[in-house]
């Protein structure tokens, strides 16, 4: 009797230890296998960061309109007087490079203080952010609320694989299938040959803003506000199947204030010469919006960042699929943080620029390693990642998310 009952006990015992072991594998398989990332919702972000923070103030804000205005003007009115009279040719392009190099960085300054305009961060008054917004973008040949429209959109879906207004990545079907890109001949013929990527890169910091801006190029295919056909998704066009019938009028204002510097342009022509002004301003345009090109490209492409499909996205988790870039003294102090703080600028875009690395030190506690920056250098990312970054596919490991192929 003793004997049955210790093997009773022993074999309950094993089946303990039997269950206890089965338990601990199952733990231990659930901690291996991967799990759906947890993000913060965006009150919980926001709750994060002073109240401050959300309080522009029209003096400052002012105060650097005026300080990017005047380093325009004294470097364009010393570019007219001296750099004429330089009298050898060498020396006198060399100094219309360096003024356009320049000038290109002082007017993207400007450019960035009406992009705080029209996401309402400049000041607490919507009508006076849309005036300054709108004067110093048509100055630069941006239509104001044309950009500002499409660009709040980029904002709320960003990363959205088809609703996001900008830098949608293609997938891998797409590049694989010829196109005009590759003069629809067979795409690996062209993937790794740098002389090709080289031209491509240098035409899309070229042309790549004209393009977004006549043919919206890089949007979702669900991004368009209404149906028209394909050529009609023009940001100058009031009636474009980008924008919304309420919204045509202030299209319209928009290609007024173009009008108007193209007309004042082309009296300054007159006057100085097409060749002079295509210096003065033509050089600097094109430095401009190589600048915002490479910015926003940087921003949403790095290996490190998800894109998601539309039943896994969320508004938080497209801000924080961006990245925080450095640029040093240029980033800092003549582009306004705008390449350094951009995470927190896609969370809270009404945070004024002047708060927002205050910002950003407050969340990281918050998002964690949801949080990401890269270090190295801007403009050798800008190399790399177009290199790097060609197409995305899904993720094994989260659902709904797409991460960079690798080439």
């Amino acid at each position: 009797m003793a004997t049955a009952t210790t093997q009773t006990a022993t074999t309950g015992l094993k089946r303990r230890e039997a269950a206890a072991s089965a338990a601990a594998g199952e733990a231990k398989l659930a901690l291996e296998a991967p799990s759906e990332p947890q993000y913060p919702d965006i009150q919980t972000i926001r709750d994060a960061i002073p109240p401050h923070c959300f309080q522009p103030s029209v003096v400052r804000s002012m105060a650097y309109v005026f300080r990017d205005l005047a380093l325009i003007t004294s470097l364009g009115w010393a570019g007219l007087t001296y750099i004429p009279a330089i009298e050898s040719t060498p020396l006198r392009y060399a100094a219309w490079m360096a003024y356009g190099y320049l000038q290109g960085l002082f007017c993207t300054g400007l450019w960035i203080l009406a992009h705080e305009c029209g996401h309402g961060a400049f000041s607490l008054h919507q009508r006076f952010n849309n005036v300054v917004g709108w004067a110093a973008h048509s100055a630069l040949m941006v239509p104001y609320f044309s950009w500002k429209y499409s660009h709040h959109r980029h904002h709320r879906f960003t990363g959205h694989m088809e609703k996001d207004m900008a830098f949608v990545p293609s997938t891998k079907e797409d590049v694989q299938k010829p196109r005009l890109a590759n003069l629809y001949l067979d795409p690996e013929l062209f993937e790794d040959v740098p002389i090709v990527q080289l031209v491509k890169l240098i035409a899309h910091q070229l042309a790549g803003w004209q393009m977004y801006l006549f043919f919206n190029v890089t949007a979702g295919k669900g991004s368009k506000q209404r149906e028209t056909g394909w050529l009609r998704v023009s940001h100058f066009e009031p009636t474009s199947g980008v924008f919304r019938a309420n919204e045509a009028l202030f299209i319209a204002i928009s290609d007024l204030g173009l009008a108007i510097t193209a007309s004042a342009l082309y009296y300054a022509s007159t006057a100085l010469g097409w060749k002079t002004v295509f210096l003065l301003y033509g050089v600097p345009y094109f430095w401009v919006h190589h600048w915002l090109v490479a910015i926003t490209y940087l921003h949403h492409n790095h290996p490190d960042v998800h894109h998601f499909e539309p039943e896994s996205w969320t508004f938080v988790k497209g801000a924080l699929a961006t990245v925080d870039r450095d640029f040093g003294f240029v980033g800092r102090h003549l582009f306004h943080g705008i390449i350094d703080t951009h995470v927190v600028h896609h969370l809270f875009p009404r945070i004024p620029f002047y708060y927002a690395e205050e910002a950003t030190e407050a969340i990281m506690p918050v998002v964690g390693n949801h949080y990401h920056k890269e270090t190295r250098s801007f403009l050798g990312q800008l190399w790399s990642t177009w290199n790097t970054c060609k197409y995305v596919e899904a993720d094994p490991h989260i659902k709904g998310a797409l991460i960079w192929g690798k080439n």
